[in-house]
């Protein structure tokens, strides 16, 4: 990981950095991010540099009534200047040692067939690949 690069977990004192940030698909909405702050199955870790957000990894603790928690990495991003410098790396680790410290015993994640610099990291994390999986959205869930 970068030298400059410093790694948060998300609460409610650091949460306004995210005001504004580039980092994300869509601006970060004030009520949104509160919402998410307070619900206790959410997590989000960010990295900084020199103050400024230069990239995230977000995800959500899943429950059934028959299971250990489980938990889903919605997305990871990293402004394209701070791309290969070890940040997405050091984001998921983090997060992966936050979860299960929390007690989930299964974390998972999906990513496009197409997307190699996103396989090639969680290669690099040793996560293992399945195939044969299908999606299927309602309401545009995965329009990002």
């Amino acid at each position: 990981m970068s030298d400059a690069a410093t790694i948060h977990r998300l609460g409610p004192r650091n949460a306004h950095r995210l005001l504004g940030c580039a980092v994300f698909d869509h601006a970060v909405d004030p009520d949104e991010l509160g919402r998410f702050v307070a619900d206790p199955g959410c997590e989000l870790v960010f990295a900084t540099v020199k103050g400024v957000v230069v990239g995230f990894c977000s995800g959500s603790v899943l429950r059934h009534p028959d299971k250990p928690p489980a938990f889903f990495i919605n997305e990871v991003g990293v402004l394209e200047a701070w791309h290969r410098r070890g940040i997405a790396t050091a984001l998921c680790r983090k997060m992966l040692r936050l979860v299960r410290a929390r007690g989930c015993k299964g974390i998972w994640l999906a990513t496009e067939a197409d997307n190699a610099a996103a396989r090639a990291l969680y290669r690099g994390l040793r996560a293992r690949e399945t195939e044969g999986i299908v999606v299927y959205d309602w309401d545009g869930a995965m329009d990002g």
